[in-house]
């Protein structure tokens, strides 16, 4: 039996296209962010450890808000990603503000995680089967080279009008991982999906399509394979993209299988997937978590 599992949980985007910060953004009438929603389900899956990466600007609203209201039930640590927590022998290229990316941000969270952990974005609400079901893997499975995602039907990720950008995933016939492909213009079409490459031309994707949403459960090992690629990338990337290259989490994962090492099983869940990508998607995702309240899915004002 492992030790019980951490849930680590990025928050240090900048939220550009949204228009300000989404971690702290109110998304019902008590005050809750995404992130409250998120961190109920892991709670009442069993993760008693919470680990949020964030940026020092934002440290003291985030301490006073869903740290406050989370560490009544859980573990809480706090991990700044920063521009300079980087590699002896590299600067940071004037002008950069951009976070150095999602597997930048999982290498921060080294020196306070020494088991197994879970994966996610602030950004987004998740359901609660996700958490039950990679809590149970991260238990359960003592393998250092076995990771685990939670994949998602595609059709319970995109909304009715409108482009997203979602990662295919390849599925063998055992059910695990192999290749990642992001599909940068994806849209409903009927019944099913289909995408872009030019603009012009468009390929389906049928209504089966498995997805990746960047929740994964992974060991103690990523650790290592992110720490010996970082200066690689920075030393490949910063000359051509010096303001917005980041080093992502799905190209780490798609290292990790490449080499052979690793493999990813893939654990899909039934539920419906909301992001707020741009302002205008967070009605829609207030109004979700309105009614998942009003079914009895969470209890009125949450933590209250």
């Amino acid at each position: 039996m492992n030790k019980k599992p951490a849930l680590v949980i990025m928050a240090a985007g900048m939220g550009s296209r949204y228009g300000g910060l989404k971690q702290l953004d109110p998304f019902d009438d008590y005050g809750n962010f995404i992130i409250d929603y998120s961190c109920f389900d892991a709670i009442r899956a069993g993760f008693d450890h919470i680990v949020f990466i964030i940026k020092g600007a934002i440290y003291d609203d985030f301490v006073s808000t869903i740290g406050a209201r989370v560490s009544k039930y859980a573990k809480v640590d706090y991990v700044l990603q920063e521009l300079d927590k980087i590699p002896e022998g590299f600067t940071i290229p004037e002008g950069r503000v951009k976070p150095w990316g999602t597997s930048h941000a999982i290498l921060c969270a080294a020196d306070v995680v020494d088991g197994p952990f879970a994966v996610i974005g602030a950004d987004d609400y998740f359901g609660p089967n996700g958490f039950k079901i990679i809590y149970d893997f991260l238990v359960n499975n003592d393998s250092e080279t076995e990771y685990g995602m939670i994949g998602y039907n595609i059709m319970n990720t995109i909304p009715d009008y409108g482009f997203v950008a979602r990662g295919e995933c390849a599925v063998d016939e055992k059910g695990y991982l192999t290749d990642i492909v992001e599909r940068k213009k994806l849209r409903k079409a009927g019944d099913a999906a289909e995408y872009t490459l030019d603009d012009e031309n468009f390929i389906p994707l049928p209504a089966s399509t498995t997805v990746s949403m960047n929740f994964f459960g992974f060991k103690p090992s990523l650790f290592d394979e992110i720490r010996k690629h970082f200066p690689k990338f920075l030393e490949e990337n910063i000359p051509v993209n010096p303001l917005k290259c980041e080093d992502l989490l799905p190209d780490a994962v798609r290292r990790c299988i490449e080499s052979g090492k690793y493999s990813v099983k893939v654990m899909t869940t039934p539920d419906r997937w909301y992001g707020v990508t741009n302002r205008e998607d967070k009605p829609t995702v207030v109004e979700a978590l309105r009614k998942f309240t009003e079914e009895g899915l969470y209890p009125e004002g949450l933590w209250k």
